[in-house]
């Protein structure tokens, strides 16, 4: 998959981009990702990309023309890539539009800075819109280190196991279930038993029921939004009646 990063700050991409999963997926070829600084396509010899916003007000906006010439530039190469503005005005990104954004033959990031983009730039140019959540960033590039990162580990062969996006957390909707390694008891706080047994079924099973568990007490509104069989009922009944009672430890200090 290829991915073109629209920026005026490449610099920002060393390390994160270059290291641990990303740098072995780049090296074996299953994804390709490039840099271009949209000042690049700036039309003075300054090389400007931003200018005061027309009928005034604080900070700038970035340049309708170098975003242009950029995005023209690279779509002409990649002219089946969807083309996506990062901006709190986009729509929030979650896991599932990192499964429907995988399906993608590429992706060109454009990383909004400043007051955000000449709004011809939207209007010409953007196929989607993308916002990590409430709150605002500096700029666009760390939206954009998000959003490469969580859509290559759905890449066929880059997790190298199929398995290990299968059972991510927000894949089905809940909650990942609580993870243990080596050794069998640290502090006093021992690895449940059922993990230890090798009964595979047993496991499944309890793995599952604590997704619930998990789901429930971190975020129960994911629930709202999950087909379930009539194992996973059950199994959602016997976490709701296993999990603490509000106000139960409170209770437990009193006495």
């Amino acid at each position: 998959m290829k991915f073109d990063i629209l920026t005026l700050f490449p610099a920002m991409f060393d390390g994160p981009l270059t290291e641990s999963i990303l740098r072995r997926a780049s090296e074996n070829g299953q994804i390709e990702i490039a840099l271009h600084n949209i000042r690049d396509w700036a039309l003075d010899k300054h090389a400007t990309a931003d200018d005061s916003p027309y009928g005034g007000g604080a900070g700038m906006v970035m340049k309708v023309e170098p975003l242009a010439g950029a995005i023209e530039a690279v779509r002409a190469k990649h002219p089946r890539s969807r083309v996506i503005l990062t901006t709190p005005c986009g729509r929030p990104f979650s896991h599932q539009v990192a499964e429907e954004l995988a399906k993608e033959e590429g992706l060109i990031v454009i990383c909004g800075r400043y007051e955000g983009v000449d709004e011809r730039v939207r209007k010409l140019f953007v196929d989607d819109e993308i916002s990590l959540g409430d709150y605002v960033l500096t700029g666009g590039e760390i939206a954009a280190m998000v959003i490469v990162d969580a859509v290559s580990r759905l890449v066929p062969g880059v997790l190298g196991s199929e398995e290990s996006a299968l059972y991510d957390s927000f894949a089905d909707g809940l909650l990942e279930y609580p993870q243990y390694t080596r050794p069998p008891e640290f502090r006093g706080e021992q690895v449940p038993e059922v993990l230890l047994s090798g009964n595979h079924a047993v496991i499944a099973k309890w793995r599952r029921k604590e997704s619930f568990k998990r789901t429930l007490a971190c975020r129960p509104e994911l629930l709202a939004g999950i087909e379930m069989s009539k194992a996973d009922k059950k199994l959602l009944d016997e976490a709701l009646r296993e999990m603490p009672r509000p106000g139960a430890q409170a209770d437990k200090e009193v006495e």
